[in-house]
C-alpha cells in the first residue's frame, strides 16, 4: 500500500524531538547566563541591555517549547479521532483511487478513468508479489469511468485461487499513439472502518482502503419499493 499522507505518528515524533533539541539548547543556555553573572566583574557588571536581550531570548525559547508542547497535543486528539471521522463513512458509497482487491467468488473488480478518448486500453492484473498474471485490452475507450471485472484468469487459462490481493494496471493511448492520463479507482459502499499504524482504512466489499484516497461520498440509494398494481385502491366512504 502506498502512503499518501505523512502519518500522525511520525508528525508527533517530530514534533517530540524539536522539544528535546529545544529544551537542551534552553538548560545550556541557563548555565551559561548563570556563569556569566556569577564571574561578572563587580567593578564593571553587565550592560543591563545586554541582560535584558539574553532575558529576551530565553523567554523566546520557553514559548517555543510550550508551542511544541501544544502541537504534541493537537496531534494526540486528532490521532483519537481516526475512527470516529472514519464512521462518519459507513453506510455509505465511496470512491477511490485504490487498485488492489481480494479474489472472491472467482472475481475481482475495478473501475478505469480515462481523461480523453482512447484508441488503445491496456489492462494488467498483477498479483501481491508485482507478477503479472494477465493482461487484456479495455472495452471501453471513451472520456470517463468504466467498470471492469476479472474472472480469476491467468492469461495461460489458468485460475487463481480465492483470497489472493490483486492490483489493476492501466494505460491508454490515443490515435497518434500519445498516453493520455488514465487511473484506477474502486468504488463501493463502507461496512466499517479500522485502523493500521494510527491510519484509518475503511472496509468497502472486499478490500480496505485508505480514507485519504477517497475522492468522492454518496449517500446509499435506497430502492424504492414497487407499487402493486393489482391492489385495488380503497375509497373513503
Amino acid at each position: 500500500m502506498v502512503a499518501a499522507v505523512t502519518t500522525v505518528d511520525s508528525a508527533a515524533a517530530n514534533a517530540n524531538s524539536a522539544r528535546t533539541s529545544l529544551a537542551t539548547n534552553f538548560d545550556t543556555f541557563l548555565t551559561l547566563l548563570t556563569a556569566q553573572l556569577k564571574n561578572q566583574d563587580p567593578l564593571s557588571p553587565m550592560d543591563s541591555t545586554d541582560f535584558t536581550a539574553q532575558l529576551t531570548q530565553m523567554t523566546g525559547v520557553q514559548q517555543q517549547l510550550l508551542t511544541n508542547d501544544l502541537l504534541t497535543s493537537l496531534l494526540a486528539a486528532q490521532n483519537g479521532g481516526g475512527l470516529a471521522n472514519g464512521s462518519n463513512y459507513i453506510g455509505k458509497e465511496v470512491t477511490a483511487v485504490w487498485a488492489a482487491d481480494k479474489l472472491t467468488d472467482g472475481k475481482a473488480s475495478w473501475s478505469y478513468e480515462l481523461g480523453a478518448d482512447a484508441t488503445d486500453v491496456s489492462l494488467s492484473v498483477l498479483d501481491s508479489a508485482g507478477k503479472v498474471v494477465w493482461t487484456g485490452k479495455g472495452s471501453e475507450l471513451k472520456t470517463g469511468s468504466h467498470d471492469f471485472t476479472w474472472d480469476g484468469k491467468t492469461t495461460a487459462g489458468g485460475q487463481m485461487s480465492d483470497g489472493g490481493v490483486y492490483t489493476l494496471k492501466v494505460s491508454a493511448t490515443n490515435a497518434a499513439g500519445t498516453a493520455i492520463s488514465s487511473q484506477v479507482l474502486m468504488t463501493g459502499t463502507v461496512d466499517g472502518v479500522e485502523l493500521y499504524d494510527n491510519v484509518p482504512y475503511l472496509n468497502v466489499g472486499n478490500t480496505i482502503i485508505p480514507l485519504s484516497t477517497v475522492i468522492s461520498l454518496q449517500k446509499k440509494a435506497v430502492a424504492e419499493t414497487p407499487t402493486d398494481a393489482s391492489t385495488p385502491a380503497t375509497a373513503d366512504a
